[in-house]
């Protein structure tokens, strides 16, 4: 009886330590159906993947943004998006940004919720999540470093409000790169375990 006695203490001081109460373990250990698969599954992705999943999703709201406000930065004359090739170079990475992270959202919530990945083999979802990450960082930080000098250069003669939308459509490329950048670091740790596995 005494030898029983660590063996049933270990997991539920683990559970506790991972977050999960004894009681939410005992129900867990009773058969508690959907809530014990999900806490398993959480437990077994860890912090990373939900990490990835918040940045992602970040990355997400902020490259919808600066392709909106620059998408309707259009007030007629020579104050029209369209005249300037670094504002559509902007726009177009902005659409590429916001489709790659919808993309990885919807696969990170699949990944989550079912425990199974859209890519069967772990190495190579790894290898795409890290180099996803990395060009799409790498294209929003080029697409502002376009657009980021017309717009000083144009807020010197003028300030209005076609200036200022071009200038919160940079930012918003700028949180988004933030974002994806820290994701592209996540998804290098992910990457580095899956190379050591």
């Amino acid at each position: 009886m005494s030898a029983s006695a660590p063996a049933d203490g270990a997991p539920r001081e683990a559970a506790a330590a991972d977050g999960v109460s004894e009681h939410e373990s005992a129900a867990a250990d009773a058969g508690g159906g959907g809530v014990r698969s999900m806490v398993e599954r959480w437990k077994m992705d860890g912090a990373p993947a939900r990490a990835r999943l918040l940045l992602r999703g970040v990355g997400w709201l902020f490259s919808l943004l600066a392709l909106v406000v620059m998408a309707s930065n259009a007030h007629g004359g020579s104050h029209d998006f369209r005249n300037y090739p670094e504002y559509n170079y902007c726009l177009g990475i902005s659409i590429l940004a916001w489709l790659y992270t919808t993309a990885q959202v919807l696969r990170d919530a699949s990944r989550l919720s079912s425990g199974r990945d859209v890519i069967a083999e772990r190495k190579t979802a790894a290898v795409v999540d890290f180099a996803g990450d990395q060009v799409v960082a790498y294209f929003l930080i080029s697409a502002m470093s376009a657009a980021a000098p017309v717009t000083d250069y144009m807020r010197r003669a003028a300030d209005n409000l076609f200036t200022d939308s071009a200038a919160a459509a940079i930012s918003m490329a700028f949180f988004a790169f933030v974002a994806i950048a820290l994701s592209a670091l996540v998804s290098g740790y992910n990457l580095s375990l899956e190379a050591l596995a």
